[in-house]
């Protein structure tokens, strides 16, 4: 568009845009297929993508960041489009959270589902690696909450938004160390290792100290242990 052809007094131009009015439709078609191709990939990125958000909410947050951009800045297309994609939007947003209210599987569909990644102290290697967590990332959670150990955890959860769900026992059990290793003076305070149980240094599976030598972690196939903390 060039310059001459802005004007002020141009009020067709302002609201409708220079496309012509069945544009409309496409752009009705365009936000469904977009919108559909977000949700899918904000499902393959994993869960800590949404944060406090479910997978729609921040796709939904998303579009309407992208909607809003074009009748701002592009001259030739109207605020009319704009407003009328932000209310479909909406619109479609509210149908989602309806069908997932009336149907459980659509709502697994949609939003997903949470995922145990530790039992009984021990880490879930395949659930974890599902999730698209790493095991720092699940050791910050832990010891944000003051857990030294993972003896000292029964259930963890990852919540279909992102956020982490954890459940301690009332009397800690041994377990593998989650403090950093580099840390010498939170290291100095840590109770004695229990030298009569070994915990997989990979997922935190407890064995009999003499097995250290003739078998590989049951849960993961690690060959590496360490002396269990208690």
């Amino acid at each position: 568009m060039k310059k001459e052809d802005i004007k002020w007094d141009d009020w067709h131009r302002i609201l409708i845009g220079s496309a012509p009015t069945d544009f409309l439709t496409e752009v009705l078609f365009r936000t469904i297929i977009m919108y559909i191709v977000l949700l899918v990939i904000l499902r393959l990125l994993g869960k800590r993508m949404g944060g406090m958000h479910t997978n729609s909410e921040l796709a939904i947050m998303v579009t309407l960041g992208a909607i809003i951009c074009v009748p701002m800045q592009i001259p030739d297309r109207g605020i009319i489009q704009g407003i009328f994609v932000l209310l479909f939007a909406l619109a479609f947003q509210r149908g989602l959270n309806l069908i997932g209210w009336k149907s459980e599987g659509m709502e697994r569909l949609i939003q997903g589902k949470e995922s145990m990644v530790l039992k009984d102290g021990v880490i879930l290697v395949e659930e974890l690696e599902k999730t698209k967590i790493t095991r720092q990332q699940l050791y910050a959670v832990l010891r944000s909450q003051g857990i030294r150990t993972l003896g000292e955890v029964e259930r963890v959860y990852i919540e279909a938004c992102g956020l982490f769900s954890v459940f301690k026992y009332e009397e800690p059990k041994p377990g593998l160390s989650i403090l950093p290793p580099k840390d010498p003076n939170i290291n100095q305070v840590q109770p004695a290792p229990d030298q009569e149980a070994l915990v997989c240094a990979n997922c935190g599976k407890i064995i009999s100290s003499s097995d250290e030598e003739e078998i590989n972690c049951e849960n993961c196939h690690h060959h590496i242990f360490q002396h269990a903390i208690l």
